[in-house]
């Protein structure tokens, strides 16, 4: 991971509505969520929740594919494994 990269992920964390939103999807895996699912479990309006999953999906902590007409967003946990490691001077 390099420097940028590991900013960048810190950067998106270091956000309370953001952090609930990756904490939330972390149990669901390679499943995940709809878009419309998150925003009715966090209460927050859809303009703002996409504005807060875009920033996490540029930061590599989500990943989004369509199903259909949905948006599903799942948890990237090999992320924020790679921010330890950098964190912890385990990865250059």
């Amino acid at each position: 991971m390099e420097q940028a990269e590991a900013i960048a992920g810190l950067g998106a964390l270091a956000q309370p509505t953001r952090l609930q939103l990756y904490r939330l999807l972390l149990p669901y895996g390679a499943a995940g969520l709809s878009a419309g699912n998150i925003a009715e479990r966090l209460g927050v309006a859809p303009s703002s929740l996409s504005f807060h999953l875009t920033n996490l999906v540029e930061a590599g902590l989500l990943s989004q594919k369509r199903a259909g007409r949905q948006l599903i967003y799942a948890a990237q946990p090999a992320t924020v494994e790679s921010l330890r490691d950098y964190l912890a001077g385990l990865a250059d």
